[in-house]
């Protein structure tokens, strides 16, 4: 997905347990630095040896934590580890995870909401429970201790399974949670609900993680735990059982991911970002891979898993997503009205799942998701389901719950994409949806077979024109050295530039902290242009194309006002540098393409200012990369 602000009551934060034959201090601080991208402000580890339990938080980075367990190690085969962003309590070593119930001997680490924190913590102080944190994942702790423990609500109960059981039931609202007892030290349970966990596998060592990433230099072997679902981790191996208590089939559950470790690695750049910008020919060149006949002439989509009559009979589309997938998604409707002439309509899933939207059988809803587990683009697809639609996704991670809970999918095959700011999932997102309006041109018979192949011979030269752009770095660097002082910024397009200023306006205030908006620049007399002055930088796309003299004639607008324009031009057009400050030249492709290649400037440019400025670019303030709740 794109990036989104956290709201207060998010739990937005990475998970990392452990049980094995390995001293799991080293593996937990190891998960935890690989999930560092998702934003944090504490973190904390929890390891059993025996039966002592030590735990080790800070308020900070995890820099800190390391140095922290330098000077006093802990040590135990099995533990817990947790970077939190603050929600409910200021950071601070009380309220970072891991959390314990009164004895000490019960050690939990979350990822959500709880909903009705409020109303089970009053009721756990009347039992005489004492809370040493602000948060509401404390509470499950406290919950679990009245089953286990106490004896008082369900006595003689000595198996942490039935006591977390039990708990479960009174929770209301998202969670993913790893728990550990002292007086069960060969035992990790997870469990999931609404928030995303996996189980990892290898060789008598067994791991849970919020995010890939975390494990992946340990095992490839992956199970995604379903909502519901909840997993017994021991040294003997994994139980695994369903939302009906019924044990499940491991083997039938376990997925084989293929990125390679040092795909999850900086690989010499400074940033992921960076790093994950100059990936993006590959990640296109994978994308189209396998989707193209040998002959150039049609495109292969069996993974779609929808009847080709069916698809016939769809006369409206929905695209929904959030944030940069948002931006994808209008886009994409240009592309698939052009192409295919198939009505679409763009909608916010956090809105659209609200509104008791219209779904008709000749509907069918498009969800886009970088990670797969956006909360709002889930809720979008279980409004089309509820109103009996059928939903594609597009989504970069396999296995993912809005996989899982699509009707067919297409992957982006991006790899991972640590950065938060999204840059080669956008691009890739873009490939399919490409991919996805010739299909539907050739189906609808809007496309004839001389037409397809001449967009299937454009596509295939996509990724060498993205490494075209990628030549124009050092241009990017000139500009973004004379700008990085600016505090505010205009971006300006038409039709398919428009939703490219969108993106390239939300990457620079993600990553830089600089105010920018992004209109249709047609908009700008009816009101921004009251803003225009020799420090409002305005960039603008003005590639060749039909509304090329238009743009033109609003680059004439800002310049009148004694306004400082950038443009994005197509290659070899000399015409426009007489009449702007700076021009960032893109090769030159065809129409339905260009933004794909028009977007890698302004993803460069928002990443060298942000250096500029010394901000983070793979940790911008206040965002994560997944948001898992509303």
């Amino acid at each position: 997905m794109g990036t989104a602000p956290i709201f207060p009551g998010e739990n937005v934060c990475g998970i990392i347990g452990y049980i094995g034959n390995e001293d799991a201090a080293e593996i937990l601080l190891d998960g935890l630095k690989r999930l560092e991208y998702r934003g944090y402000d504490s973190a904390g580890i929890a390891t059993i040896d025996g039966e002592h339990i030590s735990i080790k938080r800070i308020k900070g980075n995890i820099a800190l934590l390391e140095k922290v367990l330098e000077e006093k190690p802990i040590y135990g085969k099995i533990g817990l580890g947790h970077t939190r962003w603050a929600t409910h309590g200021q950071p601070s070593e009380e309220n970072a995870h891991p959390h314990r119930d009164c004895t000490g001997t019960i050690v939990i680490v979350h990822n959500g909401i709880i909903e009705n924190y409020l109303l089970l913590k009053e009721k756990l102080k009347k039992r005489g429970h004492r809370f040493k944190s602000e948060t509401d994942t404390e509470i499950i702790a406290h919950l679990i201790e009245e089953y286990y423990h106490s004896g008082v609500v369900h006595r003689s109960c000595d198996d942490l399974e039935k006591a977390v059981r039990r708990a479960l039931k009174k929770i209301e609202g998202s969670y993913a949670l790893g728990i550990m007892s002292s007086r069960e030290p060969d035992k990790l349970i997870a469990t999931r609900n609404g928030s995303p966990l996996i189980i990892g596998l290898k060789d008598g060592n067994y791991f849970i993680a919020s995010d890939v990433p975390a494990i992946l230099r340990h095992t490839k072997d992956i199970i995604y735990l379903e909502d519901g679902e909840l997993a017994i981790l021991a040294r003997t191996g994994v139980r695994l059982y369903g939302q009906n208590g019924k044990l499940i089939r491991l083997e039938r559950r376990i997925k084989r991911i293929s990125w390679d470790v040092n795909m999850a690695e900086k690989e010499g750049y400074p940033h992921f970002m960076l790093k994950e910008i100059h990936e993006q020919p590959r990640a296109i060149e994978d994308t189209i891979l396998g989707r193209i006949s040998p002959d150039g002439a049609d495109i292969h989509l069996e993974e779609m898993a929808l009847n080709k009559n069916k698809l016939k009979k769809i006369n409206r589309i929905i695209i929904t997503a959030c944030g940069t997938s948002w931006h994808a998604g209008l886009i994409g409707e240009y592309l698939i009205e052009e192409i295919a002439r198939i009505p679409v309509e763009v909608e916010n899933a956090a809105e659209f799942r609200y509104r008791n939207p219209i779904i008709t059988d000749d509907t069918l809803a498009i969800a886009i998701s970088q990670s797969g587990e956006t909360a709002d683009t889930l809720g979008a697809i279980r409004e089309v389901h509820q109103k009996k639609g059928r939903v594609i996704s597009i989504c970069n991670v396999v296995g993912s719950s809005v996989v899982r809970e699509s009707d067919a999918v297409i992957y982006t095959h991006a790899g991972p994409e640590i950065g938060v700011a999204s840059t080669k999932a956008f691009t890739t997102q873009l490939t399919v949806l490409y991919i996805l309006a010739v299909y539907f041109g050739k189906i609808k018979g809007t496309l004839n077979a001389e037409q397809a192949k001449k967009m299937i011979a454009d596509l295939r030269r996509l990724p060498q024109k993205t490494e075209e752009m990628l030549k124009q770095e050092k241009e990017v660097i000139k500009i973004a050295n004379k700008f990085y002082r600016h505090r505010n910024a205009i971006y300006l397009g038409r039709g398919k530039g428009y939703p490219v200023a969108l993106e390239g306006a939300l990457k620079l205030k993600e990553v830089s902290y600089i105010h920018a908006e992004g209109y249709p620049a047609a908009e700008m007399k009816h009101g921004p242009i009251a803003l225009i002055d020799k420090n409002m930088p305005v960039i603008v796309l003005a590639l060749k194309g039909s509304r090329y003299d238009k743009i033109l004639a609003n680059i004439e607008e800002v310049k009148a006002r004694g306004g400082v324009v950038i443009a994005l031009a197509t290659m070899g057009d000399r015409k426009i540098k007489e009449k702007v400050d700076e021009v960032l030249y893109v090769p030159e492709t065809s129409i339905p393409l260009s933004p794909i290649l028009a977007v890698i400037p302004l993803q460069l440019l928002a990443y060298y200012i942000a250096v500029k400025r010394k901000c983070n670019p793979d940790q911008p303030r206040h965002l994560a990369k997944s948001v898992t709740v509303e």
